[in-house]
């Protein structure tokens, strides 16, 4: 029985996706589903009759049938594939062990083939060795034959063979060299009676030999034959070791002829013309030292090329001819600018000097990069052990190091500058310097200041410390004032034409007023000299020499400059009329001496005290020596500003005795009632607020405070003892409550909060005399009255005018207290427990916060 057509048809199909190589590759359950019924439910779909699963389960039993064929089918397959990998894998692992085998058996073969060629090779190097000691032996005896048959020669007279020698050209030269230097060296050996006259004859045919060869350099050096010049150089070498090729090489040398010049270098007019002036920048080159320094370096270039080619020891000639130029050139050079720049002046000397070592710094730097190295011997029979082992034979110049030529210009640069800083020929002169420059630049000011105070002390003991300060020590010893200005004289910093010059000039007020643009350029000139310093001293001097220099700087500015402007202010001071009102100028004084001495401080720590680390001892003594000086600078503002705070207390006190015994009981008329304030308050405030003004533009930060806090607290004190002098009416409370009121906002103004409760409390005790005498008692037990002993109020409240009304009542309520002759300001002890203590704020206190406006920035 046949099958139906649609079983064919699906047959077919399970064919299509029942192939092997359906399942090859990626492998997905879905799909094969899908695709074995994909045609079964399009048939369905078409069949309108209800589901028949019927083909569905043929389909699908015929395909696991197919199935299980082909699994078995590969299982078979994978079977015999199997046992073929384990077949093949078997005679691979045999094929590996034979060729193992095959490795050991070779590399055993190469392991005694490498001994016996060892073997052998022990064999020919005792074969060679044997062989160069038989030839070294055989050199040396014909050497030895040859060297004595030459000296039989020369006794003789006979020179033929030495001269057919040297005809033979470059390699007999050579020989001939060598022959000659060790027939020398024997002739001075050998003792026998014709000695002497075999001697000479050696003797003159080396003469002989040298200068030909060295005519020959010559000729060749003229015509520009580096070969042949390369020759004469290695043949000169090895008879005499080449110093006189050397020489004559660097003789010759254009450079050396061209700079021997009959016409002036030229004249740098823009330097010469700057260099003495202290304001203008220190000059870093020189129009002449500039040219000298680039034909230098150009030549340098060259030569080291030259030199290279032509000699076999360049490092050694590229010395020699460094030297030279060092020695002669730049030093010649060198002693003509220091000579005019000494003409001028010391600041130009030593600026010059400067100028020299910088450039001639740069120059050594450049220099080194033509760092060359030492030839060893070029021909194998200089360098055989028979020529090194021969009596007489040239010695055999180990490798030269390899910055023999860097060594070298360091020690010409060294060598360049000892003649002027050797010892303390620098420090001299640059302290000399400073001294002048100073002298110069203080010379008005320090006139000045004596026109001030006549013929005072102080600036003859400036002109002693100047003077001293030429020394390399800080002691002034015995100097008198007369051995000083003479001093002075020879430096320069006073003569009699300049003395007399100033005698005629009139003297200005700007001339004795502290300029904080002095110090700055005090300051800026000692900086240019610790530059100096730092560049020309050796390094182990440096912190001696800048401790020199801070002593200097010190006088100039502590002694010369701020010392001398104090005791002027404070001779002012003495000397003006206590009747008149203080002069604030003085405050403008102690705020340069703030100013100067912040930048002394910063100067000292940033500049002047990290150059001394080197030396802990030399670093302590600056910094004791430091705060010395900034402590007797501070002292004497200190006090000047205490001397300026009692002449303004004064003051105030002398305005307050203005005061009329009947201010607060006036009359009953429109002339008192029109009135704000009394003449004292009036006067009292305006000096208060020129107080202020000054202050505020003088003095800043702590010292602001202080001072004002200090007029402040003493002029409370003031009014405390004058308020218990007036006797007040109930209209003249009136009067003192708009005059307390006018001194408080005067003393608000001050912007002190400490001073706030204080004048608070006297505006308050002004109201006693305003107030009711029904709640008066309420009144002082409140606010800040409310905080001291009733007792104390006592003098104060029998200055009301009705008093009498309620004394009574008052005594038995409060006791008095207040002993005869006692008053507030006696007590003023107990009314400072209500209000703020200012701690360090008191009389005493004022020097000790003053006198470290800047402190934190102390050296330690």
């Amino acid at each position: 029985m046949s099958k139906p057509p649609n079983s064919r048809a699906h047959d077919s199909e399970h064919q299509e996706y029942l192939d092997i190589a359906a399942f090859k590759g990626k492998f997905d359950v879905t799909d094969f589903v899908g695709s074995a019924s994909e045609k079964l439910i399009a048939d369905s779909k078409a069949d309108n009759g209800p589901f028949d699963p019927k083909p569905f389960i043929k389909s699908f039993e015929a395909a696991v049938d197919k199935l299980i064929a082909i699994r078995k089918d590969v299982q078979a397959k994978t079977e015999q594939m199997e046992k073929s990998v384990r077949v093949a894998e078997r005679e691979y692992s045999k094929k590996m062990v034979d060729l193992t085998k095959g490795f050991e058996s070779v590399g055993n073969s190469f392991v005694g083939m490498e001994s016996r060629m060892n073997e052998v090779s022990s064999t020919a190097i005792r074969i060679g060795d044997q062989l160069e000691t038989v030839h070294i032996e055989r050199q040396r005896a014909q050497a030895a034959y040859d060297l004595i048959d030459f000296y039989n020669q020369f006794s003789k007279g006979d020179t033929t063979g030495l001269d057919a020698l040297r005809k033979e050209g470059r390699a007999g030269r050579r020989q001939a060299a060598v022959v000659l230097r060790r027939l020398n060296t024997v002739a001075k050996e050998v003792d026998l009676p014709s000695a002497d006259k075999t001697g000479e004859n050696i003797e003159k045919y080396c003469e002989k030999f040298e200068k030909e060869m060295l005519n020959l350099f010559d000729r060749c050096y003229r015509k520009g034959d580096p070969k042949m010049m390369h020759h004469c150089a290695q043949t000169l070498l090895e008879f005499n070791g080449g110093a006189s090729c050397v020489q004559v090489y660097v003789n010759q040398h254009d450079f050396f002829i061209n700079n021997v010049r009959d016409t002036p270098a030229p004249v740098d007019t823009i330097l010469w013309n700057m260099i003495p002036d202290p304001n203008s920048s220190p000059p870093k080159s020189e129009v002449g030292l500039t040219e000298l320094f680039s034909e230098i370096r150009s030549t340098v270039d060259t030569e080291a090329q030259i030199v290279k080619a032509v000699f076999p020891n360049p490092s050694v000639v590229m010395q020699v001819f460094l030297q030279r130029v060092f020695a002669q050139s730049i030093q010649q050079h060198m002693e003509q600018l220091l000579h005019k720049g000494s003409d001028i002046s010391d600041l130009a000397y030593l600026r010059v000097l400067q100028l020299v070592h910088f450039q001639a710094s740069a120059l050594v730097e450049d220099l080194k990069a033509h760092e060359l190295p030492h030839m060893s011997p070029r021909t194998p029979y200089e360098a055989t052990e028979f020529r090194r082992s021969l009596a007489g034979s040239a010695p055999v110049t180990g490798t030269t190091p390899s910055a023999a030529i860097s060594t070298m210009l360091e020690t010409a640069m060294e060598e360049l500058f000892v003649p002027y800083t050797e010892g303390q020929r620098y420090m001299e002169r640059e302290s000399k310097s400073l001294v002048t420059l100073y002298g110069n630049l203080l010379c008005n000011f320090a006139r000045y200041h004596k026109a001030q105070k006549g013929k005072s002390s102080m600036f003859d003991r400036m002109v002693n410390q100047i003077s001293a300060a030429t020394t390399t020590t800080a002691a002034s010893g015995g100097t008198t004032s007369a051995q000083a200005a003479a001093a002075l004289m020879r430096f320069g910093v006073i003569n009699s034409d300049r003395t007399e010059r100033l005698s005629e000039e009139p003297i200005r007020e700007e001339d004795g007023v502290l300029s904080v643009d002095v110090a700055e350029k005090i300051l800026k000139w000692h900086a240019e000299a610790i530059g100096r310093c730092v560049e020309l001293s050796p390094p182990n001097d440096v912190p001696k020499n800048t401790s020199i220099l801070l002593r200097i700087l010190a006088d100039t500015i502590g002694t010369s400059y701020v010392d001398i402007a104090l005791e002027t202010a404070l001779l002012r001071l003495d000397a003006a009329d206590s009747k008149s009102e203080p002069n604030l100028q003085p405050l403008e004084t102690i705020r340069a001496i703030d100013l100067i001495c912040h930048l002394w401080q910063q100067y000292v720590n940033i500049a002047l005290l990290p150059l001394a680390s080197s030396s802990v001892t030399t670093r302590r003594e600056m910094v004791v020596f430091n705060n010395q000086t900034v402590n007797r600078m501070e002292t004497g503002a200190n006090n000047l500003l205490q001397r300026i705070t009692d002449a303004i207390i004064t003051w105030l006190s002398a305005q307050l005795t203005k005061q009329k015994r009947n201010d607060f009981k006036p009359r009953n008329d429109d002339l008192s009632f029109a009135r704000v304030n009394t003449e004292p308050c009036v006067l009292c405030c305006e000096s208060l607020e020129k107080v202020r003004d000054a202050a505020k533009q003088n003095l800043s930060g702590k010292n602001l405070e202080v001072f004002l806090t200090e007029i402040g607290v003493a002029f409370h004190s003031l009014l405390l003892d004058h308020l218990r002098k007036f006797p007040v009416s109930a209209t003249g409370g009136l009067m003192l409550a708009k005059d307390l009121k006018s001194y408080q906002d005067t003393i608000t103004s001050f912007g002190i909060q400490s001073l706030h409760e204080r004048f608070e409390f006297i505006r308050q005790l002004g109201n006693v005399f305003l107030v009711r005498p029904e709640i008066l008692k309420s009144y002082i037990t409140e606010n800040y009255l409310g905080r001291i002993d009733a007792s104390l109020l006592k003098p104060y409240l029998s200055l009301r005018s009705d008093w009498g009304q309620f004394e009574k009542g008052f005594d038995s309520e409060v006791p008095d207290e207040v002993g005869p002759g006692q008053g507030l300001r006696d007590r003023f002890t107990r009314l400072s427990v209500m209000m703020k203590e200012l701690e360090g704020l008191k009389v005493e206190g004022i020097t000790g916060s003053f006198s470290r406006p800047f402190g934190n920035s102390k050296p330690t």
